[in-house]
């Protein structure tokens, strides 16, 4: 992990945001490539998924709407986490995310230790040093060993024991109580700043679909099945925000809502099946690592409170494995919602079975920025080329921020430059492309490939005196083909465009 961050930074993927004032936790700036990788992302997804289907249309709602809407949906009254302080070093923490372990004496007197981690491996290894300190610092000898530790979650116990569990950051008692905590960012809308004022950034883009579904299906005139996509940010007040652009204050989502007629398990369970597996696929097919992709079904008792049903893609990024992208069944719950807030009407009425209904809903939901993350893992990669070791980036050519660098061999030939600058323009209408002729050609190359470029262009003496032709190099396997000048447009919308 620490390779990818110093990675993102060197190269212009990832800034922390407001890094000249020492940053501001929890929101980060994407620099050139990152800012280009993440329009891609969005790009591909938008083809794969609204372009490419007959029963799709797009929405882009605004980010800040009337409080009635998080009134409505529960966001107001629900959306909220539970929360706990150290009172000594004022540190804040999710109350879920504290786990803690009994540790015993010889005389049978039960003591506490605990961490702030959800992964085992992790806990342990918090778990060891704080151990370590205990035996050292006991009055009598502690006997349970670090094999022997059972970790417990904050949350799984009655407040009675809560109040004996130490702070992470003491290992002492100074927890205050665990209370709920709202993480919608309010602000105030108009002149004049009291409570009629208040409003509140969005903390999801879901329900600007659904204040919208009956206008996107009048102005559209879709007829059920057919589903509204959105890309957009969206704002979480996260107490604890962690593991760079995982977990942030300010993200971006893509989300689908799909309206389909109400039904029970029999009716939605086909379609939460049809969008996993659809979305699953192009996960893959983008470049995340199939290998390090899994599956997790919500228990029903874990479900939130909307849902049906939910099932994530997980992802095995280096500080754990961690939800990726879900799809849940919403059922008609917003919809309905929205329907008794506002006093209007969100049925629809179905010409076939000449009747009208609440449609019920299946959400596909995914982070720009988990999924951004989640591709610097797949393509981080390693090897040795003349040997020397080599860092780079194997983006899928359709996803890779930069797709050419195109390298004149030398840049002191004015013959060269001029071949080299005006395939770059060429190239230039159709891709991000990047023109390099400072250092050795050697250097070159590994400078395009710790940024991910799938192809490096070089322009020889062989280009301009003999064959009219181009070496590309392949990044990942640095195989080099010749190309005729004419015939590199066509070469790369092959390779770039087929994935």
């Amino acid at each position: 992990m620490d390779d990818i961050i110093s990675l993102s930074k060197r190269r212009g993927f990832i800034f922390r945001s407001s890094e000249i004032y020492n940053g501001f936790q929890g929101f980060y700036d994407y620099g050139p490539l990152g800012s280009e990788l993440k329009r891609n992302i969005k790009e591909r997804w938008s083809q794969r998924f609204i372009r490419e289907r007959d029963d799709m249309t797009s929405l882009d709602s605004s980010i800040i709407a009337s409080p009635k809407v998080w009134e409505a949906s529960g966001h107001v009254s629900g959306f909220s986490d539970p929360m706990c302080d150290c009172k000594e070093t004022k540190t804040r923490y999710r109350s879920d995310q504290i786990f803690f372990a009994t540790v015993t004496t010889v005389g049978g007197n039960k003591l506490y230790l605990s961490v702030v981690e959800d992964e085992e491996a992790e806990m342990r290894k918090a778990a060891k040093k704080i151990l370590k300190k205990m035996k050292k610092e006991a009055e009598t000898e502690i006997t349970t060993t670090l094999e022997e530790l059972v970790f417990t979650n904050y949350m799984d116990v009655s407040e009675e024991e809560q109040a004996l569990i130490p702070s992470p950051a003491t290992q002492t008692m100074t927890l205050t109580p665990s209370r709920s905590f709202n993480l919608m960012f309010s602000t105030s809308v108009g002149a004049v700043v009291d409570g009629s004022s208040v409003a509140y950034l969005r903390p999801e883009t879901a329900q600007g679909i659904f204040t919208n579904f009956k206008a996107c299906q009048a102005t559209t005139r879709k007829k059920l099945p057919f589903g509204i996509a959105q890309i957009g940010k969206a704002f979480r007040n996260e107490i604890t925000p962690r593991n760079f652009i995982f977990r942030s204050r300010e993200f971006e989502q893509m989300e689908i809502e799909y309206f389909f007629r109400p039904g029970d398990e029999e009716v939605w369970r086909p379609v939460l099946n049809d969008w996993f597996r659809d979305c699953r696929q192009w996960l893959i097919d983008v470049g995340v690592d199939e290998s390090r992709m899994g599956v997790e079904v919500h228990a029903k008792d874990k479900l939130a409170h909307y849902a049906l049903a939910c099932e994530d893609v997980t992802f095995r990024f280096p500080f754990g494995e961690q939800e990726l992208m879900g799809v849940a069944a919403r059922g008609q719950y917003d919809l309905k919602q929205h329907e008794i807030a506002s006093g209007k009407s969100q049925e629809y009425f179905d010409d076939e079975l000449k009747e009208k209904y609440v449609p019920q809903v299946v959400e596909p939901s995914l982070g720009v920025d988990r999924l951004f993350l989640a591709l610097l893992c797949s393509a981080y990669a390693e090897d040795v080329q003349g040997g020397e070791q080599r860092s780079f980036l194997k983006f899928a050519p359709s996803i890779a921020p930069v797709k050419v660098a195109v390298l004149p061999l030398i840049k002191n030939n004015e013959q060269l430059m001029e071949v080299a600058k005006g395939l770059h323009k060429k190239l230039a209408k159709r891709w991000n492309v990047e023109f390099d002729a400072a250092g050795s050609i050697g250097k070159r190359y590994r400078r395009a490939d710790e940024i991910g470029a799938p192809f490096c262009i070089t322009v020889d003496f062989e280009t301009i005196e003999k064959d009219n032709c181009v070496t590309i190099r392949d990044r990942d396997s640095t195989e080099q083909t010749r190309v005729k000048l004419e015939d590199v447009v066509g070469w790369l919308e092959d390779e770039i465009e087929d994935y």
